[in-house]
Parts: structure tokens; sequence; C-alpha cells
């Protein structure tokens, strides 16, 4: 049990980067109800093109300088590709069959990750991420590595900012009534195609700030990144509740945890010593996401999506 600070803190940190993921997955399906499936690797982008400015940095750089450089060039290739795939890949079949853009998603998504594979340098294998050098520090009984800061930092912050740009601002009121009724929302004057971009721009913002706390903690990126991390963030959108900014963040953090949990502890339960360590931690995770929607479908904190059947 002493070790059970340092799981909870561990399951954390993975969960605010799998929730930062999530806002995409759960800001584009609630306003127009599209999986997109290509958002892991709006993620990946979004680390290569941190890393591509890193590496135009003078030597002797301080990353700590650097960073706040890094994530701009990580977003504006991220916001790039994310509002180029709803203007020419989803927009043509926005009133097509939900089978069509699904199917769009899942082509992109292997589209965007073999441009990477044969095009950036280097990328056939991971390439190394700058990382805080440094001693990790003690905090409440966990050992916090440096480069864990950033997350625990951005994410919070990253889900309060847009919860008040959504409540508070004429664009996100937008959002919301377009997410409603987006027939009523275009009758009302409000430009729908214009709040769809928004979405997505900042949904493929959040998923870039999240890839820059991944290189941070892994130390590398790779063009394979995306679909795991993009898997596991629409399972925490699902968890938390579909739609909902909120239950997004909720549902990663809760998935973290969970594979934190199970990686440390499963293996010591009586029976299930070959179900423990890291090479089951995805299989609890889909488990968790099952068990959630028996007993609650609509999520932990519940769906946001109307019902335009």
């Amino acid at each position: 049990m002493h070790e059970l600070p340092q799981q909870l803190a561990n399951g954390l940190i993975l969960g605010a980067m799998y929730g930062l993921i999530a806002i995409g997955y759960t800001m584009v399906y609630g306003i127009v109800q599209l999986i997109n499936f290509a958002h892991g690797e709006i993620f990946m982008i979004g680390g290569f093109g941190a890393l591509t400015v890193y590496f135009w940095m003078p030597d002797g750089f301080s990353l700590l300088a650097a960073i706040p450089l890094m994530i701009i060039g990580g977003v504006v290739c991220s916001v790039a590709v994310g509002t180029a795939a709803e203007r020419f890949a989803y927009r043509p079949l926005r009133g097509a069959p939900r089978l069509a853009p699904l199917i769009t998603a899942i082509g992109l998504s292997l589209v965007l990750q073999q441009a990477i594979w044969m095009w950036y340098p280097d990328a056939k294998k991971d390439v190394s991420f700058p990382q805080f050098k440094g001693e990790a520090f003690e905090f409440l009984g966990t050992t916090i590595q440096p480069g864990d800061l950033f997350v625990l930092i951005a994410a919070p912050l990253c889900m309060v900012a847009l919860g008040l740009f959504v409540s508070k601002t004429r664009s996100g009121r937008g959002m919301q009534a377009t997410a409603q009724d987006p027939d009523t929302a275009k009758l009302m004057g409000i430009n729908t195609d214009r709040i769809i971009v928004m979405a997505f721009a900042i949904g493929a913002a959040f998923a870039a700030i999240a890839a820059v706390a991944y290189g941070l903690k892994q130390g590398q990126v790779g063009f394979r990144m995306g679909f795991i991390m993009g898997l596991k963030a629409f399972t925490a959108a699902v968890l938390g509740g579909i739609g909902n900014i909120y239950g997004a963040m909720l549902g990663g953090v809760v998935l973290g945890v969970a594979e934190s949990l199970a990686t440390g502890y499963m293996a010591e339960v009586p029976g299930m010593e070959l179900f423990g360590g890291g090479a089951w931690k995805d299989v609890w995770a889909f488990v968790l996401l099952i068990v959630v929607l028996l007993l609650r479908p609509q999520g932990l904190l519940g769906e946001r999506v109307a019902d335009r059947a």
C-alpha cells in the first residue's frame, strides 16, 4: 500500500494526457456526431511539429524557453491538418450516411500515419524528444519527474479555459446551439460551418499540447504513437460521457488511474498473476469501459448530444 500514492500520481499524469486528446473527440462528436478516428494522428503530427521547432532552435537554447515556441509549432501543424481534414474530407460527407465519414476518418488516419513515415526525416523509427534535465522531486509521498509537471498544469488550465469559452463567449454559445440543432442555428444567423471548423481547431490544438506532454514524458515521438493514444482518448470520451467536456477529462483521469493500478497491483491478486504488468494495461482499460457502459451507458457525467434521429 505504500506504493499507492505513486500509482495514483502516475495514473493522474497519464489520464490528464488522455483527457486533453479526448476533448477533441468529444467536441467534434457533440457538434457533428462524427467519430474522428484521425484525431490520434493529428495528435501525432502535433508532436512532430513541436519537435521540428526544437530542431530549429540554436544550440544551447533553454528547453524551458523553447516549450512555448514548440507548443505554437505543434498547434499550428495540428490545427492546419485538422481544419483541412474537416474542409476536404468530412464536409463533403456531412449529409451522407454515418458510415461514410467513419470509413473516411479511418482512411485519413492511415494516410497521415504513412505520410509522416515516408517524408519526415528518420521517422521510420522513434525520434528522440527533448527532456528536462534534473532530478525528480518528492511531493506528498510521490516522485514527480520534471517533464510530468507540464501536463499536470496544462490539462486543468486548458479544460477550464475551454469551459469558460463555451459558456461565456458568443462563439461558445454558437457551438452549443449548433450541437443542439444545426438547422435552427443556421436560421438564427449562426455560421455553422465556421463553428464546426472552430471545434476541429480547438480539439487539434489540445491534441498538440498533449503531444508535447507525451514527448516530454516519454523522451521520444513516433509515427505509430497516435493510434493507441487516440483509441484510449476515445475510450476516455465515451467513459466520461460523449459530448461532455468535463466528462472527457474525468474519463481520461479514471482511465489513467485504472491502468496504473491494474499494472501495479493486478499481478498480486491471487489467481490473477498472469493478467498483471504493463502488457495487460490496455486490456484492463477496455474492461473498465465495458463495465461502465453496462452500468451507466451514458457515461460517468452523462452524454450531451442532441437526438437528431
